[in-house]
């Protein structure tokens, strides 16, 4: 199965560190973001690991739960969390899923179906594709994902940025532009006339082009 932005988050069951779960009664009717290692003890995933415990006070202020996966046993996972902590600083106090089939990593893309074996005996680079984020919304849809090569740490203050992002536009009629932060302006979407928007938006606006039409944040 091919996943794109709106495809379904494939549901599954699998081990954590925090016990078992069902992916969807997970998330339940939140956010949530779920970031793929493909091994543990691997220098650049441990300070991403380290760096998300820490933001994870301001996930949760926005109602997304994080959830951390590697190619390794749980029990590997909770020796290497001792180290995340000692490194970097930040508990590692979310969960992180134990993928030793290789289920889930088959199941969102990351590893071709029909990849054999198990996590037994595999290195990083044999599992290099599996280092992947997903953002997913309260409907379960998928609604951002991006794939990093092992040498390149990734930015989880853009995730972050994102997140708000799409939490604003799936509230409002609205887009954000680039680079956007919390509390900038914003764009009226081409779908809603200037009728509408003199009603959502009794201030004004201002026009750049028909289509480019530049408004406050909406509250």
């Amino acid at each position: 199965m091919t996943l794109r932005i709106n495809s379904e988050a494939p549901n599954f069951t699998a081990e954590t560190t925090h016990g078992r779960i069902n992916f969807h009664e997970w998330i339940g009717d939140g956010w949530a973001i779920l970031f793929s290692h493909p091994k543990d003890f691997t220098p650049v995933c441990t300070t991403e690991l380290g760096y998300m415990a820490g933001l994870e006070d301001e996930f949760a202020k926005r109602n997304c739960k994080i959830i951390g996966l590697s190619v390794d046993p749980v029990d590997s996972h909770k020796d290497w969390e001792k180290d995340i902590e000692e490194t970097q600083g930040h508990a590692v106090n979310y969960p992180m899923i134990g993928d030793t089939d290789l289920a889930v990593a088959k199941l969102y893309n990351m590893l071709p179906e029909d990849e054999a074996g198990t996590s037994q005996g595999r290195t990083a680079a044999t599992n290099a594709t599996v280092r992947s984020v997903f953002v997913i919304g309260p409907d379960k849809k998928i609604k951002l994902m991006m794939t990093y090569p092992m040498t390149t740490g990734r930015n989880f203050d853009e995730i972050l940025r994102a997140l708000d992002s799409m939490q604003l536009t799936a509230r409002h009629q609205v887009a954000t532009p680039v680079n956007w932060k919390q509390g900038e302006d914003v764009i009226i979407v081409p779908a809603v006339s200037d009728d509408e928007a003199a009603k959502n938006y009794p201030d004004g606006w201002k026009t750049v082009k028909p289509y480019l039409r530049i408004v406050s944040q909406p509250k």
